[in-house]
Parts: C-alpha cells; structure tokens; sequence
C-alpha cells in the first residue's frame, strides 16, 4: 500500500479520537494574545463543526436513498428502510426481503476503505413487522508509529453496528417503529496515545424512534400518494475510546416528505425532500478554559439531546446552519426500471458537503439491483465519484 494513504486514513483514526483535544489546545493557550484570541472567536463562531464518534452511522449505505441525495425518510417502502424509517416496512407490497450494499468509501484517495450494509424485513402480520441490519466499516490496513516515526504495528481499524427493529400498524395510514442498535468501534487496536495513555475499543447502546404516514388519494386522472415520515436515531449511551474520554453518537433528527404521481398503469413519479439535524451539542467557544460563547457540552446524552436545539454559540442564526437538505426524484416505469437524481445539501460552516447524486434500479422477478453515483458541486471533494451498488432478494417471488 502506499504511503500517502497510510498517511490519510492515519490521519483520520486520530481526528476521531483527538480532535476535540486538538480545538481545545489551540483556543485554550494561555499564552495566547488577547486579540489573536478575539480572532479565534470570530472563526469559530462562523466556523464550528459538531463533532461525534461512531459517524459512520450517518452515512448513506443503500443506491436508492444515495440516489436521491440521501433522502429516504419518507420514500416508498423497501427493503433498506431499517437505515431510513423502519416503520415504513408495514407498508411494504412485499412479505420479506434481504439486500447487501457495498459501498468504497473515499475511493479517490485510499483504495480499501469500505462499507458493507446487511438488511431485510419479514411481515409477521399484515399491520407487523421486524426488520434488521448490519453495519460494517473498514478504514483499511494501517501503520502506526510513535512520536520519532518508529514503527508500532500494523492494524485494520474497524466499526460496526447491529440492530433490530418492530414496526406496529397504528392506522390504516399511520405505522410506528422502534429500533436497539449495539455499536463497536476499533480505531486503535489498543494502541496507546502518545506513549501514555491506553486506548480501547468503543462501545454503544442506541435506539430509533421512528412514524410514517402513508395515503393514497384517487384523481380523476391519476392516483396521488403522500408519505411522511420521521425518525429520530442513535438515542443512546456516549461512547469511549480512553479511560478518560466520552463521546457523543451520532444522535439524529430526521424528518421527510414525499410526493408520488402515478401516470397510468406503467409510470410514476416521486419527489421527496429531507431535513436533518444532529442532536447533541454545538461546542461552545472557550479562551483558557473558560466559556465566552454558547453552553457547556459536556453534559448527559438528555439534556444534550433538548440543549442541541438552542445551544448553538451565535444563536438561532447557527442553529438554521446546522440542518442539512436532501432533495431526489425517482421515475419507475412498469415497476422495473427507475432512474433518479438528486442533491444534498449543508451549510460551509458545519461541514460545506453539496453534491448531485445519480442512480438507476431494476427490478427482475426475483432479484433487484440499484446502483448510485455521487458528482460534487466543489472542487477537490474527498466524495467526489462516490458509487454505491446493491442488490436485493425478494423471498416471496423466490417461493413463487
């Protein structure tokens, strides 16, 4: 392997466990100048990524929803709504399914980093269901070396996530869901940090909370379906990789709409919109370790949850910063083939990802494949030319 990417996802593993300490060190000096500390300030005020462990979990892992500019909240039921909004899976047309993604992850700069996603469902009645999935991240081969260079050892980090979920029928239109997740995270191997303090592996409990409302209303010339959805993720423990050190998971608000047109017998087409919001706490704005600006973050995973929606240090201002947009259109025509398109979007000073997202789907009696393809709209963009591929098995045809 070569050198530079060694360097990279080196690079990345440490961001993971030591950024916080990093920000920290460069407000906290103290014999930082007061000016240049004001300077800080204003940089930061415009400039404060939320950071948390575990962010794997946010990542898109199915072609259709990254298709769609990672919308899928309120999107027609499939089998990959596990990831999106498990109570979708009542909805379903379908009795049980399995499908596994694959997806390279920073292809353009490392060559092993890849996520592989497990899901599927079972209808155990007509208004129940239960559905699961596995979530595995691999970050590649590393080497590790200490502070003169010296060679340590090799090792592959590693993260994944498990979980279950039950969906209840609550009404003719209207499902409910609920979702436990175990999350592991190895990023070190029990390396230690800087030749003192010993690292360990991370380890999480979390759940979803999630609703979906489907109806179907019937034109004079065509059949309209609206889909709504919600599903709050990650509600669970902090997670630690120190003796000394606890994180924020990746809590996460989202919250959808879809719009479905069906033409005729053969087409139809949908348009769905997404928000998402990170549920735990924007870091404030500390000179010598002493608040100036926004709230303390180090609090409990509940207050942190309520806190993240006025704790922002510049206010309701940097709140509105902190939601994100994903928008996507999807056309099926006789059910087998489907094109679609779509953007996300999020603000320059949490993050500043905006790409277009590009996919195709069909859907041959027994099996299904999807394919997406991720062009951004910035230059030198370590997503840039992302592709996702999945392929899907449906049971009840199989039976057939």
């Amino acid at each position: 392997m070569k050198t530079t990417h060694l360097k990279f996802k080196s690079a990345i593993a440490a961001a993971l466990l030591a950024l916080p300490t990093i920000v920290n060190a460069q407000i906290n000096d103290p014999n930082a100048d007061p000016q240049k500390s004001q300077d800080i300030i204003g940089r930061e005020s415009t400039s404060n990524i939320i950071s948390t462990v575990a962010s794997f979990l946010l990542i898109a892992p199915d072609s259709r929803a990254g298709a769609m500019g990672d919308a899928g909240v309120a999107t027609s039921p499939d089998i990959n709504s596990q990831h999106w909004n498990a109570a979708k899976y009542v909805f379903a047309e379908d009795r049980m399914g399995v499908s596994l993604s694959y997806l390279p992850w920073l292809k353009n700069y490392v060559d092993d980093m890849n996520i592989c996603y497990l899901a599927g469902f079972n209808k155990i009645k007509e208004n129940q269901a239960i559905g699961y999935s596995l979530t595995y991240f691999s970050l590649g081969e590393m080497t590790y070396t200490d502070i003169a260079g010296n060679k340590l050892k090799m090792y592959n980090p590693k993260e994944f996530a498990i979980d279950g979920s039950y969906s209840l029928k609550l009404a003719d239109d209207l499902s409910a869901s609920l979702t436990m997740r175990y999350i592991y995270s190895n990023l070190t191997g029990g390396i230690s940090l800087n030749n003192s303090e010993e690292t360990h592996a991370g380890h999480a409990i979390a759940g979803d909370i999630a609703v979906y409302y489907n109806k179907a209303f019937e034109g004079s010339k065509y059949t309209h379906i609206l889909g709504l959805g919600a599903n709050i993720s990650n509600i669970g423990t902090k997670m630690s990789y120190t003796k000394n050190n606890s994180n924020f998971i990746p809590t996460n608000m989202k919250l959808g709409a879809a719009y479905t047109l069906e033409l005729d017998k053969y087409n139809s087409i949908t348009a769905t919109f997404d928000i998402n919001k990170l549920l735990v706490p924007t870091p404030p704005i500390r000179i010598n370790d002493t608040i100036v600006k926004g709230k303390d973050d180090d609090v409990s995973v509940p207050v942190g949850i309520f806190r993240s929606f006025g704790d922002a240090p510049d206010g309701i201002k940097e709140e509105f910063k902190e939601i994100s947009y994903s928008m996507g259109l999807e056309y099926w025509y006789s059910k087998t083939f489907a094109g679609r398109m779509g953007y996300f979007s999020e603000h320059k000073d949490k993050g500043g990802r905006k790409y277009l997202t590009f996919g195709v789907g069909l859907k041959l009696n027994v099996f299904s494949f999807d394919f997406s393809y991720l062009v951004t709209t910035t230059a030198s963009n370590p997503l840039q030319n992302t592709v996702r591929f999945t392929l899907g098995l449906n049971f009840d045809k199989l039976k057939k």
